[in-house]
């Protein structure tokens, strides 16, 4: 019987009854056709009732001996198996080293009973020209670990349209891909026992959230806040500039829609290498050390004031572990993929583009909207200033004796924070809280011999100084001092008291943090005596 010629009902009937002859044996199988055709002659029946890996036998009615089905089981599982990725290479899988087995004793048990001329399951497939397939087993964890570190390379993220505020022209939207770990799991497990040599990883698309037609009338007229930030532009600092420029990149531009939510880590995504980011300084439990990614920091710190005075709701939002320099404690925003993010939403009734730019040492933020209406306040004040630590580390790279401010110590500090926002008649205020933990002093303490190595100097930082109250208001009707044309979207003024900690010599004047130098202790001068200042420029 050529199983080709028989209608498509017949072949199902066929199936089933060599499936329930299987059944009655208390196993589950899979019949399948033949991959290639066992009758001599048109018409001819099957004299060989097989069990196929792929379109191999590995047991049947043929009566070959147990040591030989295994040796021919274990090499076709040792053929590899291409799995295509989108977008990356393919991976390589030889299903033995992963997990791949054919179940013998199943497979012996069945054999037993196609070598039986009178079983019915026998007759059943010489009859329909089916085959039965062979049970691979898997063991899951195994390649679910070799694809999810390829679903690393292979997924992309989608991109939502933006808007080039300085062309006013649309980005389009790019879709992302997603790679789907367990279905291509099974895909592979088909392919193992099919015999095929290829097989596609199940992917996904996942489509960005804005398309390009979504923007369309979106309104950017008027700045409804900014804020600035300061970095070093110099050779030396290269690498994180970079990691600035990258970061804000990635979401410059960005429209938020009436009661939308921004997710600095969703949208800016890991800081990591493959991601092309460069090591530069980071904070790790309170000291500076190198870190992929550097200075991503600042770039959602400089976001969050921009955020922060053109209104928005700030849903969450970290201070980091001491304070930083380029930036007023209370205003900075700690990030750290994935654990730590920004997320700001916007309360309008009108859409609002975020927009960040990094050059000439000036990192500016600016939220763009149709009109500023609203004046808003920030007010900081120190509760409390506590002491820090000062460790020795002994360092072979120094001669004995010689020392090195490796980190300068900071206080820590207790801050009470508000934002205060008035639209006409009226106003509303919120209060928050931040502590930054006091930052240790660490000395490098010689204890070798020889020249030092060029590499090893002073913690270049200065003492760290911060007004005791500070008020800043950004709002449509103000002018910042000594600017004599209209600022687009308003002006900022300031009103600090340095009190107790804003003056530079604050700390040795408090007689509990002096400086230890390589000669000995020394103090530093007392500060002069200053007042409240109103500026355009404020200390941190």
């Amino acid at each position: 019987m050529n199983l080709r010629s028989l209608p498509r009902s017949s072949l199902a009937l066929f199936a089933a009854a060599a499936l329930s002859a299987a059944g009655s044996l208390g196993l589950l199988w899979t019949a399948r056709p033949r991959a290639t055709a066992r009758p001599a002659s048109e018409g001819a029946e099957s004299t060989s009732a097989d069990i196929l890996l792929g379109s191999e036998p590995v047991g049947g009615s043929g009566g070959d001996s147990a040591a030989s089905l295994d040796a021919r089981t274990r090499t076709l599982l040792a053929r590899p198996l291409r799995v295509t990725l989108p977008g990356a290479d393919a991976l390589s899988i030889v299903p033995e080293r992963f997990g791949f087995a054919v179940d013998e004793s199943r497979v012996a048990s069945l054999a037993l009973e196609l070598s039986n001329a009178s079983s019915e399951l026998r007759k059943s497939l010489l009859a329909s020209g089916l085959a039965l397939e062979a049970p691979v087993t898997l063991r899951p964890e195994l390649l679910e670990a070799r694809l999810i570190e390829a679903k690393n390379a292979a997924d992309r993220r989608a991109v939502s349209a933006r808007i080039d505020t300085k062309s006013g022209q649309v980005k389009k939207d790019v879709a992302g891909i997603r790679l789907d770990v367990f279905r291509t799991i099974e895909a592979v497990l088909g392919a193992v026992r099919e015999g095929r040599s290829e097989v596609a990883a199940v992917v996904e698309e996942v489509p960005a959230s804005h398309r390009a037609e979504d923007l369309s009338g979106v309104r950017f007229d008027e700045v409804l806040g900014y804020f600035d930030t300061h970095y070093n532009s110099d050779a030396k600092h290269e690498a994180r500039s970079f990691n600035l420029k990258l970061a804000a990149s990635r979401f410059d531009g960005t429209v938020l829609f009436p009661g939308e939510t921004f997710d600095f880590n969703e949208v800016v995504g890991p800081r990591t290498e493959a991601f092309g980011y460069k090591v530069a300084p980071v904070i790790a439990s309170g000291e500076l050390v190198d870190g992929v990614g550097g200075g991503t920091c600042q770039v959602a710190g400089t976001l969050h004031g921009a955020a922060f005075f053109a209104g928005l709701d700030v849903i969450e939002r970290h201070p980091h572990t001491r304070p930083s320099f380029y930036i007023k404690m209370g205003l900075d925003a700690a990030v750290a993929y994935p654990t730590l993010t920004l997320r700001l939403r916007n309360p309008n009734t009108f859409p609002v583009v975020l927009v960040e730019s990094v050059r000439g040492g000036l990192v500016r933020a600016e939220i763009l909207g149709p009109k500023r209406s609203q004046a808003v306040t920030f007010v900081r004040k120190i509760d409390v200033a506590s002491r820090f630590d000062e460790r020795d580390v002994p360092e072979p790279r120094l001669p004995k004796g010689e020392r090195i401010l490796s980190q300068r110590g900071v206080p820590g500090f207790n801050v009470t924070r508000f934002r205060i926002v008035r639209e006409g008649a009226f106003a509303y205020r919120e209060r928050l809280s931040d502590v930054y933990p006091p930052t240790s002093q660490l000395w490098r303490v010689g204890t070798g011999t020889g020249v030092p190595e060029s590499s090893l100097h002073d913690d270049e930082h200065p003492e760290y100084v911060a007004d005791d109250y500070l008020s800043v208001t950004q709002g449509p009707d103000i002018h910042s001092p000594n600017v004599t044309e209209p600022e687009r979207g308003g002006g900022t003024t300031e009103v600090r008291v340095a009190g107790r900690y804003g003056l530079k010599g604050w700390s040795a004047k408090e007689g509990a943090f002096e400086r230890r130098h390589k000669k000995g202790v020394v103090s530093t001068p007392e500060p002069k005596k200053g007042a409240a200042t109103k500026s355009g420029k404020g200390k941190r």
